[in-house]
C-alpha cells in the first residue's frame, strides 16, 4: 500500500530508519490482511492514516526498554507497529483466535522480528489465573485497540502488568465519556484515574485518543509485581495454540 505524500513527514517521525519495514508491514495488510479478512477491503486505502501511523503515535508514552504486551492483537495493531517503530521494545502479541495468530506468525516472520516479538494464542485472563498461567511475566505496558469497553479492559488487562505497570487502550471520539462511566470500576479493579492522551499533535491531522491506566494495587489474589531486582524473564515461545479461541 504505497505511503501518501503527505503522510510521509509524520511516517518519517515515527518510524525513523525502519520506515522500509512499515512499508512492507502496509503492503502486507492490504494484501494478505485483506484476502484473510483480518482487514476489511474498505480499509485498506486507510491503512497508512487510520491504522499505522494511528498505533506508532502510541510510542511517545512507552518508555525504553518496556515489556510490553498487546491483548487481542488481530492483525498485529497496535502491537506490530510498535515493535516496528520501536526495537527496543519486548513484545507479546496475544490473540485467542487461531487464524489470526498463524496470521500473526507469518507477519513476525516475513517482517524479522522473530527475536523481538512473541505470538501467544489465549484470552488474557487466562495467562493470569488459567491454564496458561506463568506464560508471561508482568508487563510495563498492556496495550489494546478496538477490543472492550474500559471497565472490561481494566479487569482482563491490568492483571498482565506490573505494579505501576500501565494499560494503554487506543479509543475513539467517545473516550472521555467512557472514562466518566466506568473509572469506578477501574478504581476497583486496582486502577488508577483513567487519563485521557492525545497522541501525535502536531504530527497526525487526527491525533490518537489513548486511555492511559495505572496498575496501582493487586486485586483479588491476582497480584504479580515484579522483584524489586528486575524484570523477570520476558514472553516464553512464539506458539502457544493450547487456548480456547473465543
Amino acid at each position: 500500500m504505497p505511503l501518501p505524500e503527505s503522510l510521509l513527514p509524520a511516517a518519517r517521525a515515527l518510524f525513523g530508519d525502519r520506515l522500509p519495514l512499515a512499508r512492507q508491514y502496509a503492503d502486507l495488510l492490504a494484501t494478505d490482511g485483506v484476502l484473510r479478512g483480518l482487514i476489511g477491503p474498505r480499509e485498506a486505502p486507510r491503512i497508512w492514516d487510520r491504522h499505522l501511523l494511528n498505533c506508532a503515535a502510541m510510542t511517545e508514552l512507552i518508555q525504553p526498554d518496556a515489556l510490553l504486551v498487546d491483548v487481542g492483537s488481530g492483525a498485529g495493531l497496535p502491537g506490530i507497529v510498535l515493535a516496528v517503530a520501536r526495537p527496543d521494545l519486548t513484545v507479546a502479541l496475544v490473540e485467542p483466535l487461531a487464524r489470526r495468530t498463524v496470521f500473526l506468525d507469518e507477519m513476525v516472520d516475513r517482517l524479522g522480528l522473530g527475536a523481538q516479538v512473541s505470538v501467544l494464542r489465549g484470552r488474557a485472563e487466562e495467562f493470569v489465573r488459567g491454564p496458561l498461567s506463568g506464560r508471561l511475566s508482568p508487563a510495563d505496558v498492556v496495550t489494546a485497540r478496538a477490543v472492550a469497553p474500559i471497565d472490561r479492559l481494566a479487569a482482563w488487562c491490568l492483571p498482565l502488568s506490573a505494579i505501576g505497570g500501565r494499560l494503554l487502550a487506543i479509543k475513539g471520539a467517545s473516550a472521555a465519556d467512557e472514562v466518566e462511566e466506568h473509572q469506578d470500576a477501574v478504581g476497583r479493579l486496582g486502577g488508577g484515574a483513567p487519563l485521557v492522551r492525545r497522541c501525535g499533535v502536531g504530527l497526525l491531522d487526527q491525533p490518537a485518543t489513548v486511555v492511559e491506566i495505572v496498575r496501582e494495587r493487586a486485586v483479588g489474589g491476582t497480584g504479580r509485581a515484579r522483584a524489586a531486582s528486575g524484570r523477570g524473564d520476558p514472553p516464553r515461545g512464539r506458539r502457544g495454540g493450547t487456548a480456547r479461541s473465543r
